[in-house]
């Protein structure tokens, strides 16, 4: 059987068959039978607006790879910046070159003095750490002239490795900085995980000795929110740098799509819910809330899974092993009791609600003792190395800048009066 479909144009009755390939159909080809009619789809809920390598989401039997390798291998076997390299260059790095990338970002993780303290420091003292996160970002543009030499490789790896790097100190500065510590360099002994618990919790001690349990947690963590195809921040990376804007601008307004509660914020929705619950008697009541439509079940759900997220399981195991050290979240037990009740309850089950990669990772951050304000934060310094595969996926494929098509639906043609006349 072939591939493809017949449209119709019921206007003139011309018809013409497309292809479908990967999935997908070439817009292009509609336009031959249809031109000057657009597809009207305001959050690309049925458009593919890119063709990528990086990730494969299948979200009907919950499914995530990293450029064919499942989610669950490289969660439980591999690390973060190896996934890192992973994502950016296509493959898993060798020895030699795993060496050599885990040097380069270890030994790029300093800020110019000049970002720290006249701009970061700059910002009002209880500043949202998304926020210092995001400017400062973008302020790295000005201070790197290179990073215009887009179609430079060296060049290109430079701004890779500093920004892989330097998200973890610009991001732990942020939180110093929110409540009133001072700024704790990085320790280029430690791994990537490790050196980033020390900028943040580090006080008097002549070097930090993070648990490595939660190291390895963090490390996990970061893995599962490497990349996750074309969500609304990745998108955003793609958008900006259509336009050949340099990598620090192109991140920073990834970021800033991070920002909103949609996005970044749902895990931190999620314990705000819990809190609210209160106790795992209250837990029925809720769920016939939600199922009134008073309120919503946060962390259920997801835009593309109709399955359990497959992060959602890891996470969920992550987080028995953390609080073997920090001891069980007070929240935890109402959470567990929700996914329980829910799950068993047809309502959400036959609208494909199950658990996802929020549900349990604010629990993880909280024990961890991170702050709320800085839930979008922690997601944004593994998010980063997704955005720069992106960035590079984009570049590679000289892709045309873009510039969606909108349905004019305003008044029409009208004459201008004088204000006097209004």
């Amino acid at each position: 059987m072939t591939e493809s479909i017949t449209i119709t144009d019921n206007r003139s009755g011309e018809q013409i068959e497309i292809p479908i390939v990967n999935g997908g159909v070439d817009a292009s080809e509609w336009g031959k039978l249809l031109p000057g009619v657009w597809f009207y789809d305001p959050s690309f809920d049925h458009t593919a607006a890119a063709a990528s390598a990086i990730t494969e989401l299948d979200g009907e039997k919950g499914i995530l790879r990293y450029r064919g390798y499942p989610i669950e291998q490289l969660a439980e076997q591999s690390t973060y910046l190896e996934v890192a390299y992973l994502l950016i260059f296509g493959e898993l790095p060798a020895p030699n070159q795993f060496e050599a990338w885990v040097h380069d970002v270890t030994y790029h993780t300093f800020l110019h003095e000049n970002v720290r303290k006249k701009f970061m420091d700059g910002f009002h003292h209880d500043a949202h750490p998304m926020g210092v996160l995001v400017s400062t970002i973008a302020a790295l543009s000005t201070f790197y002239n290179d990073a215009k030499n887009i179609d430079d490789p060296a060049d290109r790896y430079k701004q890779i490795v500093r920004l892989i790097a330097k998200m973890p100190t610009m991001a732990a500065g942020a939180h110093r900085h929110s409540v009133g510590m001072p700024f704790v360099y990085p320790d280029n002994n430690l791994d990537f995980a490790s050196n980033f618990l020390s900028m943040m919790w580090k006080v008097a001690e002549p070097q930090y000795e993070p648990n490595p349990v939660l190291s390895r947690a963090l490390d996990v963590l970061f893995i599962l929110h490497a990349d996750h195809e074309q969500n609304c921040s990745t998108t955003a990376m793609r958008v900006v740098a259509s336009s050949l804007a340099d990598p620090y601008v192109s991140t920073a307004a990834a970021a800033a799509a991070l920002y909103g509660p949609r996005h970044g914020g749902a895990n931190e929705a999620v314990v705000r819910m819990l809190g609210e619950i209160g106790s795992m008697d209250d837990v029925g009541d809720y769920i016939k809330r939600v199922k009134a439509g008073e309120v919503r079940l946060q962390g259920f759900g997801h835009r593309v899974y109709r399955n359990y997220d497959p992060r959602a399981t890891i996470i969920k195991q992550t987080a028995d092993e953390v609080f073997e050290v920090t001891g069980k979240n007070p929240l935890l037990d109402i959470a567990l009791k929700l996914e329980e009740v829910a799950l068993a309850d047809n309502y959400f089950t036959s609208r494909k609600l199950y658990p996802n990669v929020d549900f349990y990772s604010g629990l993880i951050y909280q024990a961890m003792d991170f702050p709320i304000d800085m839930f979008p934060v922690l997601f944004a310094i593994p998010r980063t190395s997704g955005w720069l595969a992106h960035w590079v996926e984009l570049l590679d494929q000289n892709a045309r800048i873009a510039r969606p098509r909108q349905l004019y639906d305003g008044v029409p043609q009208r004459d201008y009066q004088a204000i006097d006349k209004r």
